[in-house]
């Protein structure tokens, strides 16, 4: 018996094989696209920092790095294959790829809209494994990807996409927060830090009708924020600026990943106030209980979003006409974009250009 030719898809990429290690060509490929696959050809990829920990292996206490790594988990392009089966979309569609490609489609998280918290663990778009736990995921930084209609999201644009790329993980990063605690009109939202994420944070919650307030420790990001949608500015390395502020915002979302101090923050919150944080700090957090038991505060976290909200994040952003503010680079850009994301020299967010 001749076994059935596999037609695996030839892929080109850009990966790093170790901490230290700069970018290079990599060719590998795909799976076979099945009969609920979709074949997308990439044409731009987001750098969210979170590339940059797993590429420079920061984050091995907990997630060590295997390499080769093609990192890339903000992904937009066009469908130029479908499986059989396939009835989301059709060849030329535009379609995006967010944090996770596949899960279990079983257990209580995946049945409730939530595959993001998957009880056997989501796969990852990269760095990860697909869900037989051995085939490797590579992501973004290159110019195909295969996977199943479910996973995949709709994109309403007919032109340029490169705006869009970042909505895949600092979109739904931001939204999700704002959305699960019901942020509207006549509520005071405050953002804590103006980069990728951030930035991202002022665009949903203004379009949401909050009246916002951008808190940062640079000056010199006022002007931005403003023309970003922003009402107000605190600049935060001044304590005092925080004084006229006790008791004043429904939601804080903390998009900060360097470490800080959230006390001061849990005190600008109104009676029932939220602060939400979506950074990740190296180090933990220590947290004056008076500082939530007075005031019935909540401190909550978030991860992303699951498919059907990360869907309807897409949807309400193209409503409001919302994209990322980018920076189009090149593959041969991306340690010069690494260098400069570090340095918090972005705005606000780089994008490569994978055609």
């Amino acid at each position: 018996m001749i076994a059935a030719e596999t037609k695996a898809v030839a892929t080109r990429g850009f990966a790093t094989h170790g901490p230290e290690a700069k970018f290079e060509a990599f060719e590998f490929t795909r799976r076979e696209v099945g009969a609920n696959d979709i074949l997308i050809d990439i044409e731009y990829c987001g750098i969210c920092h979170s590339d940059i920990h797993m590429a420079k292996n920061e984050w091995a206490a907990f997630m060590p790095t295997v390499y080769p790594l093609v990192p890339g988990h903000e992904i937009v392009g066009r469908v130029s294959q479908v499986g059989d089966s396939v009835t989301k979309f059709k060849v030329g569609d535009a379609a995006g790829i967010g944090c996770f490609v596949d899960s279990c489609g079983e257990c209580p998280s995946c049945a409730g809209g939530n595959e993001h918290y998957c009880f056997k663990q989501a796969a990852y778009t990269y760095g990860g494994t697909e869900m037989d736990r051995v085939t490797p995921t590579y992501g973004g930084y290159s110019n195909k990807y295969v996977i199943d209609e479910h996973y995949a999201h709709t994109i309403a644009a007919a032109g340029d996409l490169s705006g869009v790329a970042p909505l895949l993980c600092a979109g739904i990063t931001t939204y999700s927060p704002l959305r699960r605690f019901n942020v509207g009109p006549g509520q005071k939202v405050g953002i804590v830090g103006l980069g990728g994420l951030g930035h991202m944070g002022v665009k949903i919650a203004r379009a949401m009708g909050a009246e916002v307030t951008v808190f940062s420790t640079s000056p010199a990001k006022e002007a931005d924020a403003r023309a970003l949608g922003a009402d107000n500015f605190v600049v935060t390395t001044d304590p005092e600026n925080l004084t006229p502020l006790a008791g004043t915002f429904n939601l804080i979302l903390d998009t900060v990943s360097a470490d800080h101090d959230i006390n001061p923050l849990l005190g600008c919150l109104s009676i029932n106030g939220v602060l939400a944080v979506v950074g990740l700090p190296h180090s933990p957090a220590n947290i004056h209980h008076a500082a939530l038991i007075m005031g019935n505060k909540t401190l909550a976290g978030s991860l992303i979003g699951g498919i059907p909200e990360t869907q309807e994040m897409l949807d309400f952003c193209a409503e409001h006409n919302i994209t990322a503010d980018i920076e189009v680079i090149t593959p041969g850009q991306i340690e010069e974009a690494y260098d400069r994301t570090v340095k918090s020299d972005v705005r606000y967010r780089f994008v490569i250009d994978m055609r």
